[in-house]
């Protein structure tokens, strides 16, 4: 509580006690939103400590790997950034980007991540099927798919709107595949990009079912809209890679 008289913060016995067993738990590397949930009792000190200890164990295992090519890199004579030939210390490249995929989310390509991963296709997908849910039985027994004009063009039952979830499944298992293919032969992050592509269908798909909707209701009347938010979006986002990438560029120069 606040002294009045000097207008500081007096601390009990209890708070002081409590702070320092924050301050010594956070030194452990266990994060304020874990250390939330042991003091309101959502898990328990045992189940944290559990749980920071593998945490530290993959941490010390990363680092005694890279410390051991470290090493084995300072064995070379006059190693030179010109000279190094990442093919010298690493058997299977592909892999090794593979297991180091954590290290890169905060390099330059971390905005890719944004949208490349599978919460994130879950989340659009679950969206899709909720809003088809919750809209369904409002809906009249036509919904426009296509428009011209601001005026209807082309109508098909309503349970087409159960169709957009379907399509995002037949993005993620079929088509994926298939745009990975293409992108592995000559780029090391083809998998993160045709993550980050088919996510971004499934956002059209997403956007495409909301316009729909509205589209029925009389909100909006214009495709432009769907076309301009989803335009701001995927820009919005290339932005963010590009401001990324130029930060990095200047750490490393």
């Amino acid at each position: 509580m606040r002294n009045e008289s000097n207008g500081y913060r007096d601390y009990s016995e209890n708070d002081v006690e409590n702070i320092k067993k924050i301050a010594y738990l956070r030194t452990l590397g266990i994060s304020i939103q874990d250390i939330r949930s042991i003091i309101s009792e959502k898990v328990t000190l045992q189940e944290t400590l559990e749980k920071q200890n593998e945490v530290l164990k993959n941490q010390i295992i990363d680092l005694n790997k890279a410390k051991l090519i470290c090493e084995k890199m300072l064995d070379e004579e006059n190693i030179s950034y010109e000279k190094l030939q990442v093919e010298q210390y690493v058997a299977d490249l592909h892999d090794y980007w593979k297991d180091n995929q954590t290290v890169f989310k905060l390099d330059s390509v971390s905005f890719l991540y944004i949208w490349g991963s599978i919460l994130t296709w879950t989340t659009i997908t679950v969206l899709c099927l909720i809003i088809g849910i919750l809209s369904y039985s409002k809906l009249p027994t036509e919904i426009p798919v296509q428009w011209s004009k601001g005026v209807a063009a082309s109508l098909v039952d309503k349970n087409w709107i159960f169709i957009c979830p379907a399509i995002c499944i037949i993005i993620r298992y079929l088509l994926k595949p298939f745009i990975y293919a293409k992108l592995q032969m000559n780029n090391n992050y083809g998998e993160i990009i045709t993550e980050y592509l088919t996510n971004y269908m499934c956002f059209i798909v997403l956007s495409v079912e909301i316009f729909s909707i509205l589209f029925t209701f009389g909100v909006v009347k214009s495709v432009v809209a769907l076309l301009f938010v989803n335009t701001a979006v995927f820009i919005g986002l290339l932005i963010v890679g590009l401001v990324k990438m130029d930060l990095r560029g200047k750490e490393i120069l």
